[in-house]
This record gives C-alpha cells, structure tokens and sequence, in this order.
C-alpha cells in the first residue's frame, strides 16, 4: 500500500519504513554522536538496495541529518569547532580512497560480502571493547589515582596530553587536551576511509577514537563528532552521487524523520552522561554486528527484524532514560526553589 518506485537505485520500498529508519536513526545520531549509517547502509541493503546505492543513498541522508544535530549540540557547548575544522582535510582524503576501494569491488562483484564482513568486524570488536571498558571503569580509575597519588600528581593539575608528543602539539580548549597535530590528522583520515568504504559518516569509529585516542569529554566527543560528519558526508554524498549511486528521494525521506528524531536524541545527552552514553552505544553496534552477521548468511528476515527492533528498542530507552533525568532536574529545581523561598522569608520573620 506505501511501496514507491525509486528509479535511481530501481527498486519498489515501502515509504513507511524510511520514514522509520530516518526517525530512529535521528534519535542514535543525535544521542550518540554518530551518523547512524551502521543502521542504515544494514537496513537498506537488507530491505532490497544494492550495497553500493545503500551506501551513497546513506551517506546523503547523513549530510542533512548531521546538520540538524550539530546546530543543537553547538548551542549546548559540545562542539569543539577547532579540532573539527582541522579533521576535515584527513576526512574528504579517507572518504575518496573509502570511495575508490567501494567502487573496484562492485566491479569484480565482491562488494556485498566484503563490507558486510568489514561491518561484523569492526562492530563487534568496537563494541566488546567498550563494554570491557565499562565495566573496568572503576578498577582503572582506583589504579591510575593511586599512581598519581604516589607520583605526587594533583588531579586537574594541567591539561591532558593524548597520543604522540609529535610537533606541532596543538591545545583544544574545549575539548581539554593538548595533542599532536598529526594525531588528530591521522585519526580523521582512517575514519574517513571507514566512511567511504563502509557507507558511514565515520561516527561509530569517530566517536570513539575521540575518547580513547584523542582524550575528549564523552559529550564534547558526541557534538564534535557530528560536526565532522557534516563535512564527511558531504563530500561521501557528492562523490557517490557523481558515481550514480544516490537515491534522492529515499535519502529526503529518510531526512523528514531524522530531522525529528534528531531533536530528540541530542536532548537526550543533556540527560544521560559519560559511561551511561558508551553502555548504550557498545550494546546497540554489537546488535547491528549480529544483524549483519545474519545478512550474510542468509537469514535475512531475522538480520531485518533484528536490526530494526534492536534500533527501535535502543531509541524506546534512551526517550525513557531522558524522561526520567527530566523528572529528577524538575524535582531538583522545585527543591531549590523551596529552599529559596524560605530563606528569603526568613530575615522578614
């Protein structure tokens, strides 16, 4: 009843499930920093696309979306615009050589197989990583402060340094760490290649490398993220367009719903932080790995259901979770009104 015929890619979608797929992935975008594309390059390949058009179409649909994202978290203060002015250069070079590798697969057939299994790759070993990460957080954080102590350090006592001691060091402000310029140029390129070979913006690596490599605030690291999609996928957008694989309609679709849930998601980091955002992120791509994982090896309908229900059900917790952190702010401020109140009765009594 909702199928409509995309002439580009050349293949009938139900227009319901796009305008699902933009509003879920609106809602992990915003809320994780990244472009969503490890939902949607799976779900549209999954659903009937050819993988090299899931991937420029995904990558258009990025580009709009991001922006959206980026403006909200730019008024929060999470966007440290000077390193990602700086990412850009590292990004558009990762994303064509991404580009290029895409395009030579897709003419020896191999495409499909070989990003699906560069997905299940980087996906499960991304997010079995961040998971160790959580639940060693404390053990780690009691070792370094009692090395600290016994070094003499005092915590805060200068800014962080992160990554090689390699000239010229740059300091970011926002971000709170001083770094080597080559550090930051490095990571960007690898995961603008990510982007261009794998149909992301490079946020699910991005994100991140900017916490364990760079050294940023998980919330700086969600908003700076995104403010570099913008530029990744602009350009994986254009150079997959001039190729031919970009269906504007899907990806406009797909925007009407992002740009919603967009809103919704970067609102949700006001309320939910650090270790609580990298729990929720490690659980979702580890449930895209396995949607993927399903993909190739046949059992479609269960990688759709699983890829889509898993994204729906991570979007249901983080509205609850935002929910219950608005409740706790209002009671908070009721609190503080009260206690306010009476003491500015108190003098006159």
């Amino acid at each position: 009843m909702f199928d409509i015929y995309l002439p580009i890619a050349g293949v009938e979608f139900n227009l319901l499930i796009l305008l699902c797929i933009g509003l879920t992935v609106g809602v992990l975008g915003g809320f994780f920093g990244v472009g969503g594309a490890w939902v949607v390059t799976p779900a549209l390949n999954i659903f009937g696309f050819p993988m090299a058009y899931a991937i420029g179409t995904d990558l258009a649909h990025i580009f709009g979306k991001s922006i959206v994202a980026t403006k909200k978290h730019g008024k929060m203060g999470n966007v440290d615009v000077k390193m990602g002015l700086i990412s850009i250069v590292g990004s558009v070079i990762g994303v064509e050589i991404g580009a290029q590798i895409v395009m030579w697969l897709t003419a020896k057939g191999l495409a499909g197989p070989v990003v699906r299994y560069s997905y299940m790759a980087l996906l499960f070993g991304l997010g079995l990583f961040m998971l160790w990460d959580y639940f060693t957080k404390d053990k780690r954080a009691a070792a370094k402060a009692a090395k600290d102590a016994a070094a003499g350090i005092v915590p805060g006592q200068k800014p962080k340094k992160s990554g090689w001691n390699l000239p010229p060091m740059i300091h970011f402000p926002v971000s709170g760490v001083t770094i080597s310029l080559w550090t930051v140029v490095l990571v960007f390129l690898l995961t603008g290649l990510l982007s261009g070979f794998l149909g992301v913006g490079g946020g699910f690596i991005r994100m991140p490398a900017l916490i364990y490599l760079i050294g940023c605030p998980t919330a700086v690291a969600v908003g700076t993220d995104l403010f570099s999609v913008v530029f990744s996928g602009a350009y994986g957008c254009f150079t997959y367009a001039v190729k031919g694989r970009v269906e504007i309609i899907a990806a406009l679709l797909m925007l009407i719903g992002a740009s919603i849930g967009a809103q919704i998601g970067v609102t949700a980091v006001k309320y939910i932080h650090g270790y609580g955002i990298r729990l929720l992120f490690a659980i979702m791509v580890i449930l895209a790995g396995s949607s993927v994982a399903l993909k190739q090896f046949h059992a479609t309908t269960a990688a759709a259901y699983l890829v889509m229900i898993s994204a729906v059900s991570m979007c249901v917790i983080i509205v609850i979770q935002m929910s219950r952190g608005f409740s706790r702010e209002k009671a908070a401020k009721a609190v503080e009104a009260a206690k306010n109140a009476a003491a500015a009765k108190s003098p006159a009594g």
